[in-house]
């Protein structure tokens, strides 16, 4: 697979979203009925939040599709937000995030019963949630709609895999949403760190270049980070760090300038 040319932006199928955004969907809903109540008072891994907390904010972040899909839509004019600049962007809303989390998980009695009220707002949307000619204003500036409901795959898949490791629970994958999560978080990488000289392969599913240097064209890369999808997600969004990575031997860095460190990570 040749690194992605990332001078144009990505695109998503609007199909394959739609599909993955319901299986992962469905997924995580199923894992929070088996979630009992000493599992949703288990630690989630996310500074001061346990489990049921965590499943309240997969509750919000399912919402926010309906939510945004209710309100009018953006002027025409309004400057557009891409996924990578999205991606970048969530650091800034993580205390108000923490604060709206701690504020619902409070009077939330079932939170796998607020993930079902979630879904049902969300279920009659779908069709509208994959268009590409309808702007949402979100909080970073008007998003697509197609690419606002590929930022819910990320967060779905990011927090179905907290919450696997927070319980045990065994919480599904969609093969296509975790693909769209680990190109959405290269790409991001890839814009944070622009360059040509490290190539950071995460097979199956992305190959990219970043960090500014010489740019490597032909052969063999002197400089490659080579990691699974699981690996990279984790790293990505901050769950584990380099060195963990490098020590479990789930993560490869070849040629001096292999080195991620600087720039990870990259969703907060």
């Amino acid at each position: 697979m040749p690194p992605a040319n990332r001078s144009k932006p990505r695109t998503y199928d609007a199909r394959r979203v739609r599909e993955a955004l319901a299986a992962q969907v469905e997924a995580v809903a199923g894992a929070a009925h088996r979630c009992t109540p000493e599992q949703r008072a288990l630690p989630s891994g996310l500074p001061g939040w346990d489990v049921h907390q965590l499943l309240v904010h997969i509750a919000l972040q399912i919402d926010a599709l309906p939510r945004l899909l209710a309100l009018p839509e953006p002027a025409a004019r309004a400057p557009e937000v891409d996924l990578s600049r999205w991606a970048r962007s969530t650091a800034a809303l993580a205390a108000a995030l923490d604060e709206q989390t701690r504020r619902d998980a409070a009077g939330t009695a079932d939170p796998a019963a607020r993930i079902d009220e979630a879904v049902t707002a969300l279920e009659p949307v779908l069709e509208s949630a994959v268009r590409t000619d309808l702007l949402l204003p979100q909080d970073f500036g008007a998003m697509r709609a197609l690419d606002f409901t590929v930022t819910r795959l990320v967060e779905l898949v990011v927090h179905s895999d907290d919450l696997a490791r927070a319980t045990g629970l065994a919480v599904p994958l969609d093969r296509q949403a975790l693909a769209s999560t680990v190109r959405l978080l290269a790409d991001a990488l890839a814009a944070k760190a622009p360059g040509g000289t490290v190539e950071v392969r995460i097979p199956p599913f992305a190959v990219t270049q970043c960090i500014e240097g010489p740019r490597h064209t032909r052969g063999t890369p002197p400089h490659v980070v080579e990691t699974n999808p699981l690996t990279w997600l984790r790293l990505a969004t901050g769950r584990i760090t380099w060195d963990e990575a490098l020590a479990a031997g789930t993560l490869t860095a070849s040629g001096d300038r292999a080195n991620l460190r600087p720039h990870l990570p990259v969703l907060n």
